[in-house]
């Protein structure tokens, strides 16, 4: 019979296959916590006195790393505010922005609600009904990822926050290292790790706490805990190159439960060779139309808002 392989409680609700490890639900939740922490300590994430603005969606990966940072809160060693923003994405994100406010309000952390319709006069669905038809359409993931950017990088401005923290995952990392490779993206390689720093102040340091825990873990957890989080897929990104890579990471992981680590440790070993060889300087420019950093006239949100205007998006 298997029992917890740290306490010898026989209730165990996970055995993971890249360890072999067993574990009851105190045991993994306490594991999977202290290993959070132990990457916040060990790449250096947070430091006392930092202000962190956490990226919350709703979704698992977000609540989890609001519980975990709302424990660094509590004992002191930070500041937190969390933001939702809310792309129009209708019958999607309503639920994921009252869960937001709904897991913000129980921890007591400050909450804003951001939304693409305030700051820029459309939604993604507007976006995506007006170029659906269009031969050079973009796909939606790459509007909402400007636009995204765009809002964390001046909402971390507006609150004078220090770091800006999101929920990626292993699966999400080791996604984004093969995407970039297999589309030749090397500049956007050597940005990819634990925290993101720019020489250029307008830019925030971004951190990815749950970098190495796998998303089925994460999805463990919120259950483990009892949280309600927004398990609804976003309806956009199935059509995604991201998920097509995401379903191969996946039947690969099935077959060699170690895939995901090894990726990310060989590329960890690799990125500082690729950072010295392609990093490219930090864009000094300053958009006209809003002040965020830009490499021409605007920064690539605006560009897009214009076209909008234009109505060539």
């Amino acid at each position: 019979m298997n029992v917890c392989s740290k306490c010898g409680n026989p209730h165990v609700i996970i055995k993971k296959k890249s360890s072999g490890q067993i574990l009851c639900r105190e045991c993994f939740i306490e594991t999977t916590e202290s290993k959070v922490l132990h990457d916040i300590r060990k790449y250096k994430l947070v430091e006392k006195g930092d202000k962190v603005l956490l990226g919350l969606s709703g979704g698992k990966d977000s609540v989890m790393l609001l519980e975990i940072l709302n424990s660094l809160k509590e004992r002191h060693v930070i500041d937190l505010v969390a933001v939702t923003i809310d792309e129009g994405i209708s019958g999607y994100r309503e639920d994921g922005v009252r869960i937001a406010k709904l897991n913000t309000e129980k921890l007591g952390v400050k909450h804003r609600i951001v939304s693409f319709k305030d700051y820029f006069g459309f939604t993604l669905d507007d976006v995506m009904k007006k170029t659906s038809d269009q031969p050079h359409s973009r796909h939606p993931c790459t509007y909402c990822g400007v636009f995204r950017r765009w809002f964390l990088n001046r909402v971390a401005k507006e609150e004078g926050a220090t770091k800006i923290a999101t929920g990626h995952n292993l699966n999400d990392e080791t996604e984004s290292i093969l995407m970039n490779y297999l589309e030749g993206n090397i500049q956007n390689l050597t940005r990819i790790g634990p925290k993101s720093e720019s020489r250029n102040e307008r830019f925030t340091v971004k951190i990815k706490p749950l970098r190495e825990i796998p998303e089925k873990e994460i999805g463990l957890y919120v259950v483990a805990k009892g949280l309600e989080v927004h398990f609804a897929g976003c309806p956009y990104a199935g059509e995604s190159f991201r998920a097509e890579i995401g379903s191969f990471i996946n039947d690969l992981t099935a077959k060699h439960p170690t895939i995901m680590y090894s990726t990310l440790r060989g590329f960890d070993k690799m990125k500082p060779v690729l950072k010295k060889e392609f990093a490219e300087e930090s864009h000094t420019g300053i958009c006209e139309n809003c002040g965020e950093p830009a490499s021409g006239r605007l920064c690539k949100a605006c560009s897009f808002v214009e076209r909008w205007d234009e109505d060539k998006v």
